[in-house]
């Protein structure tokens, strides 16, 4: 029995060393001091905002570093019914009738190559639109595009130093005009397209700058120039060899693909001197007949990212199916440009000799895919295959220094400030396309997995995994300091047309059978609370949240139907509803906002068609003035 005992301690101590080593490879050697690294106390912030892009779910979220903290969705490319994102009429014509997007790449705002805290832009891929969130608020403020001419946005849209322009380039090459055509003439008859979009600089608001026409390759991702390669931006691109099917097979027998090296100011002078051709509206460089503007430099197997460093002096080039990252010299560039020694053309773009701009080959490992950059003069580079990050020295002698494990197969890398000329070498996230067996599981549709790792010490450390939803593609961090959220609009600056603010002017007028109803919201009512209609009627609701206190906004929603939108203090929205039959429709307050929330509510009376209802009507003068004078006394 004894002996028995012996065995069964012996197997349960292998059985829990195994575990134990399981659990240990799983994790990757986080130290038990990581998680005070990451800890912020109740009631404190964070040092950083990181905007994550929300892939196919086509909003962005917002993460608080180092926590890890999930703080916020902003809704864009697609509608959000707990705040009325794409319900109510404001962002209904905004979304122009679109439901989802594809987000992939969120850009912030620069001044001087740094990230200056006033917009945020990301891309929409599959309707090749750009959108701009407003950092004052976090809100979307703009959706630009589709852009005409570009099939597909991937490479977009990577703002300049200045925020003078973001970018945008077809990933699916199609006929410019799109018209009928043999998939077979794809490489006669199809073409891709880079395109320039302007930004104010004083509100961001986006308008067409230039399109330049390219060889149908695949365009895929892209960096601006900064520093001495101000002035210029920088994309990627695989399948030049312009199959249309299997390209799986068929776009990755060439030993070298390109990047296209555009030279932003001279395709705007271009333009400007009338030297562009228009197509939809769009003005088009064809760069055969426009010389200047555009260069391809090789880049060996199918690459994907392009980053430039922080001093703007070399451009990183990933290839998917190389197991080194190259290094180009913008000085080299320059000069083989100024020789005019080209290795011929594609499509009328000159192509450089690969040798004449290479200044370095980084042999970091199998899959790699993006490259940010810290304050020290090192880079990181995601490797896909090999599911790691791999530190090295930006210069002679070029060493990778570090590697650590991710989990699992890592895309895209977030360094702290990492896309700026100054990034603050503090952290970097892995993006990781793989979750598996990180989090507890909800079934096949697995959460995607980010990593915080901290880049303060010799070697990189893994503090953190935290699951997102799906998918995050790219992202960029921000010091929080840099951001200045005001948490009301001011009611007198409200001058939204349909605005009220005052309880006298609440009111309900008819014009045929449109209704609009002026009316504000105010704890813990709304007036009118009783609104009467025709059957058939098409009614607008435009309500006011008289609020200016913090964290109370109003929802208004209205039963068996499908509007609900959230109004923030001292705002005013506009909903449309269909009175479809007779009877009684009680509408609510959908957002906690006091303690009598629930007593916020209201009755739409709908009439049977053809009813007489008099053109204006007003709440009883009663409650008006009661109300007024409550408003009186805040």
């Amino acid at each position: 029995m004894k002996q028995r005992w012996k065995l069964a301690l012996a197997v349960a101590s292998i059985l829990a060393a195994t575990a134990g080593c399981m659990a240990a490879n799983r994790g990757g050697g986080a130290s038990g001091d990581a998680a005070r690294r990451t800890y912020v106390k109740p009631g404190e912030h964070d040092a950083y905002y990181a905007f994550l892009s929300g892939g196919h779910h086509g909003n962005v979220y917002v993460y608080g570093m180092p926590s890890c903290r999930h703080i916020t969705t902003i809704p864009v490319f697609t509608p959000e019914p707990a705040v009325g994102y794409g319900y109510d009429e404001e962002s209904k014509a905004m979304l122009g009738g679109r439901t989802w997007g594809d987000a992939h790449h969120p850009g912030l705002s620069e001044t001087d190559g740094n990230y200056d805290g006033r917009w945020l832009f990301i891309n929409d891929m599959v309707s090749a639109r750009i959108a701009r969130i407003d950092l004052g608020d976090f809100k979307t403020k703009q959706i630009y595009g589709p852009i005409p001419n570009l099939s597909a946005a991937h490479a977009c849209p990577f703002p300049t130093p200045n925020t003078e322009y973001v970018f945008a380039a077809s990933r699916f090459s199609v006929p410019v005009p799109n018209r009928p055509a043999r998939v077979q003439d794809y490489g006669k008859d199809f073409r891709g397209i880079i395109a320039g979009i302007k930004v104010d600089p004083k509100d961001g608001t986006m308008s067409m700058g230039f399109e330049i026409l390219m060889p149908p390759f695949d365009w895929d991702l892209a960096d601006a120039g900064k520093g001495p390669s101000h002035g210029w931006a920088f994309f990627t691109c695989y399948n030049s060899e312009m199959a249309y099917d299997s390209l799986e097979i068929k776009a990755s027998q060439n030993e070298m693909d390109f990047f296209a090296a555009v030279d932003w100011r001279a395709a705007q002078k271009a333009v400007d001197e009338g030297k562009a051709t228009t197509i939809n509206g769009a003005p088009v460089l064809d760069p055969a007949k426009v010389p200047g503007i555009v260069y391809l430099v090789p880049v060996p197997k199918s690459p994907h990212g392009v980053d430039v460093n922080p001093t703007g002096e070399y451009v990183c080039c990933s290839g998917k199916l190389q197991a080194e990252v190259s290094v180009y010299s913008f000085a080299k560039m320059m000069k083989a440009i100024e020789k005019k020694e080209f290795d011929g053309e594609r499509m009328g773009v000159p192509v450089l000799e690969f040798d004449d701009c290479l200044e370095a080959k980084v042999p970091v490992g199998l899959g790699p895919l993006h490259t940010q950059f810290d304050d020290k003069g090192n880079a990181y580079t995601s490797l896909f295959l090999d599911s790691q990050i791999a530190k090295w020295k930006v210069g002679p002698p070029w060493d990778v220094t570090d590697k650590i494990d991710v989990y699992y197969s890592i895309g895209h890398l977030m360094a702290s400030e990492g896309d700026t000329r100054n990034p603050t070498g503090e952290y970097v996230v892995a993006l990781d396309k793989l979750s598996k067996d990180r989090y507890l599981s909800v079934g096949p549709t697995h959460p995607e997995a980010a990593q915080l790792i901290d880049l303060r010490g010799p070697k990189m450390e893994l503090l953190y995994d935290f699951p997102t939803y799906l998918e995050p593609h790219y992202a960029q961090m921000i010091r929080a300091e840099k951001l200045k959220p005001f948490t009301i609009y001011p009611l007198e600056k409200n001058s939204h047309p349909d605005a009220i603010k005052r309880a006298e002017d609440a009111r309900i007028e008819r014009k045929g059978n449109r209704v609009d109803v002026y009316m504000l919201a105010v704890r813990t009512h709304f007036t009118p609370d009783i609104v009467v209609a025709n059957e058939g009627d098409d009614v607008y609701f435009h309500v006011t949240n008289l609020e200016q206190d913090d964290d109370i906004a109003h929802g208004f929603g209205i039963l068996w139907s499908n509007c609900n939108m959230q109004v923030e203090p001292g705002e005013t929205k506009t909903m449309h509803w269909k009175a479809e039959k007779p009877g009684i429709v009680p509408f609510y307050c959908s957002n906690f906002c006091s303690a009598l929330h629930q007593e916020m509510q209201g009755l739409i009376e709908v009439r049977p068609r053809g009813s007489s209802i008099a053109s204006v009507q007003r709440p009883d003068p009663a409650k008006t003035a009661q109300i007024a004078a409550e408003l009186g006394r805040k």
